[in-house]
């Protein structure tokens, strides 16, 4: 059986060798390594404290380093920024268990005979100086930067969208850690007596304090496991990829399209909120994925979901003309999420500057697939306007068939078509939606 710190070590390593996603792999390391939920919660907690702050502990590293952090062996770089991570932000663990672990880490994990004796080092001679340092204030964006280990081009991004005084609680609130959320499937349970079954198995859930039908979980361990998870009493949804489908006022006997479905949540949405009558296409380009959609479906007890490979981007002529709805979710940056997986901050901009001409093309297509008086929803998980409004936006203009439709949102009331949700500001996922209704 492993243990939490080696669990972050490997998972830490494969993000950087591999450029492996931090969830699943940790997920599949943490069942690897056998961990029991407590070590499981740690060692998740590790793993994400040091993707949140990796730039700044490697400020803190680089000081009592001699050699290039980027020469090191990873493993090596990934225990000296696990046990540093302990050092500044953990008051609960010695520091003495922090760097005997990293340095037992380093003798099993590095073929290098020196590299332990350089992390006990580093370490001690860390603890030594007595208070860690701050990072020299200078430029603000580099200082933003450091402080919230969010890359500069991200910084001036979203400060160009936010103002400097607003950014930084943006970049603040990437770095925490939200609680689980989850929505009821209320064909099977009412959100109240769920809320009873996972805190008799030791789960902490409370109901959402605006969201009908979601709850927040913490303490969880691995989901799957729950026995109220495998009767498909619920499944994990934010609360904002949750109204677009809630804003589309989908009912019973519709026929709707998920053009970029999965891994399913917004077609289970659907389902529910159709009471499983009618029809609802999942639409994936990858049988893998086809298949997520397919156990979650059989899992929820929802019939009405049809997954089939079939890409957004491709025209079924049989198709045309043929939905109530349809739903747009499409690929997109992922930096409304940074803070369900931090490593997203750290992808090269450049590949990212194409999206938006995917993302047009994905909704001019799928656009046909609406009937005259239908909805067309547009989503993604990002907070850049390229990807959100200038989208729509050029849409329109060459779909004068399709107009901006208001819808209203619990909490927050009328929108005017649009809306960007933001962690700081609605405590969910940075996510944006749009309502499209065709005319006619």
């Amino acid at each position: 059986m492993g243990s939490a710190r080696e669990t972050a070590v490997l998972t830490l390593a494969a993000c950087e060798r591999q450029r492996a996603w931090s969830d699943g792999y940790l997920k599949k390391t943490i069942r690897g390594q056998g961990l029991d939920r407590r070590d499981a919660a740690l060692a998740t907690k590790l793993c994400y404290g040091v993707l949140q702050n990796k730039l700044l502990l490697d400020w803190h590293i680089s000081l009592f380093c001699n050699t290039k952090l980027s020469k090191l062996d990873i493993k090596v770089l990934c225990s000296l920024r696990v046990a540093v991570y302990q050092l500044l932000f953990l008051d609960k663990i010695p520091a003495r268990a922090a760097v005997n672990e990293a340095v037992e880490l380093a003798k099993k994990h590095c073929r290098n005979p020196k590299a332990a004796g350089m992390v006990n080092g580093i370490l001690r001679a860390m603890l030594r100086q007595g208070e860690f340092p701050a990072p020299p204030i200078g430029d603000k964006l580099e200082d933003l930067s450091l402080r919230y280990s969010h890359p500069q081009w991200i910084v001036e991004e979203f400060q160009a969208m936010l103002g400097a005084d607003e950014v930084e609680a943006l970049l603040e609130a990437n770095n925490q850690q939200p609680p689980v959320t989850v929505q009821t499937n209320m064909l099977r349970a009412e959100p109240v007596d769920l809320v009873k079954i996972l805190l008799s198995a030791g789960i902490e859930a409370e109901l959402h304090p605006w969201m009908p039908g979601c709850l927040l979980l913490s303490g969880t361990g691995d989901l799957e496991q729950l026995k109220a998870f495998q009767d498909g009493l619920f499944y994990v949804q934010d609360v904002a990829a949750r109204l677009a489908v809630s804003v589309a006022e989908i009912t019973p006997e519709s026929r709707v399209l998920d053009c970029c479905a999965a891994p399913g949540g917004k077609s289970f949405a659907a389902a529910i909120d159709m009471g499983n009558h009618g029809e609802v296409v999942s639409c994936d380009i990858h049988l893998h994925k086809m298949r997520l959609i397919e156990a979650g479906r059989d899992r929820l007890g929802l019939s009405i979901i049809v997954p089939q490979i079939q890409s957004a981007m491709e025209t079924r002529k049989e198709w045309l003309k043929g939905f109530d709805t349809v739903i747009a979710d499409v690929p997109c940056s992922g930096l409304g999420i940074i803070r369900k997986k931090p490593d997203i901050r750290y992808k090269e901009p450049g590949p990212l500057n194409d999206l938006p001409r995917v993302q047009r093309a994905i909704l001019s297509n799928c656009a046909q697939y609406v009937r005259p008086g239908g909805v067309l929803i547009y989503s993604t998980c990002t907070l850049l306007c390229r990807e959100n409004e200038d989208v729509v936006k050029e849409f329109l203009g060459g779909h004068p068939q399709f107009c901006l439709e208001q819808f209203e949102l619990p909490r927050f009331g009328i929108q005017p078509g649009w809306i960007t949700f933001w962690p700081h500001i609605h405590e969910t996922d940075g996510f944006f939606t749009a309502k499209l209704r065709r005319k006619g």
